[in-house]
């Protein structure tokens, strides 16, 4: 496979069954194949994206002295500021070249979770900066258990299979800041090659060459969408579930071309995390005689803990 295929969330939630089918068969082979889908007729309006990438911009532009100040300790990074330089790819030394924000779950008082996440961390220097972000999570999130009701259908299993593992689930939002490239980077490019840790991964920001993904024959393509599409992957947790039946792609972010060295990238991620006791014992009906299974039990939280660690965003 050469190239990412595209395909419209309108077609699941339209009210004729033979479109919905179309659309749980389309996204099953996409993941299947390659792991990776372009998704337009998603429920985050443009309006939305643009205010977004406006409220990012003006974050990542303030000086370093000050987005320091919303860098938190002793939460692994899972709220407000990651300065460059501290995350890397697993099994890397070298640090990724990019700096980014984590918005988290927004929980109702009485959760049972509100213990266990950290809260949102707000930014006192833009005033709409939280409120944008919060809405940006709910639109992706509600984009999510859609696209997770779909592959439901596709493992055979019941539709809303994923529902009651979504709701208040440990997702994180990160809008990314790739700044400009000053000197010849040794063995460092934006993001190293990796796979994601959750269920599935929303992204915006995907309409120009960066972002690549690695197919069947180990070949580096190049994923980018059009401006009303979101490029969704397979994470290891989906993975693991489905015995890698549904592929947890390896991909990258590559350094531009030296010319444009003095431009930056931004990026924004929807990492869908289930709630922490979320089984990930692979399903029963995706092992046989010749996929054996190939995971030992765990939960989300744990596999989630063990990845973090990886990242060298928490110490053992």
């Amino acid at each position: 496979m050469q190239h990412i295929p595209s395909v419209d969330l309108r077609d699941f939630l339209s009210e004729d069954p033979k479109r919905k089918q179309k659309f749980v068969t389309e996204i099953k082979n996409a993941f299947e194949n390659i792991g990776f889908v372009a998704l337009k007729g998603h429920f985050l309006e443009e309006s939305l994206q643009k205010a977004l990438y406006e409220q990012i911009r003006a974050f990542f532009a303030l000086p370093i002295a000050t987005k320091k100040t919303y860098e938190i300790a002793g939460i692994a990074g899972q709220r407000g500021y990651v300065s460059f330089g501290k995350e890397h790819a697993k099994g890397k030394k070298e640090a990724d070249l990019k700096e980014f924000w984590h918005f988290g779950q927004y929980l109702p008082t009485n959760s049972k979770y509100a213990s266990e996440y950290p809260e949102n961390v707000t930014v006192k220097e833009l005033p709409n900066f939280n409120s944008v972000g919060q809405k940006t999570y709910q639109m992706l999130e509600k984009t999510g258990v859609y696209v997770l009701r779909a592959l439901a259908l596709g493992l055979e299993l019941d539709e809303f299979y994923f529902d009651q593992y979504l709701t208040q689930g440990n997702s994180i939002l990160r809008p990314i800041h790739y700044p400009p490239i000053t000197s010849e980077p040794a063995n460092a490019i934006r993001a190293a090659a990796h796979a994601d840790i959750n269920l599935i991964t929303l992204l915006m920001g995907a309409q120009g060459k960066g972002l690549q993904v690695q197919n069947h024959n180990n070949q580096w393509i190049d994923a980018i969408a059009q401006p009303e599409e979101l490029v969704i992957n397979v994470g290891d947790m989906l993975s693991r579930l489905t015995n890698n039946k549904l592929k947890s792609t390896l991909h990258q972010v590559v350094n531009p071309a030296k010319e444009l060295w003095a431009t930056s990238r931004y990026s924004v991620p929807f990492f869908m995390h289930p709630v922490s006791d979320m089984p990930l014992d692979s399903l029963a009906n995706c092992i046989d005689a010749k996929h054996p299974k190939e995971f030992e039990n765990t939960t989300a939280g744990a596999y989630l803990q063990e990845r973090l660690i990886e990242l060298g965003l928490l110490k053992k």
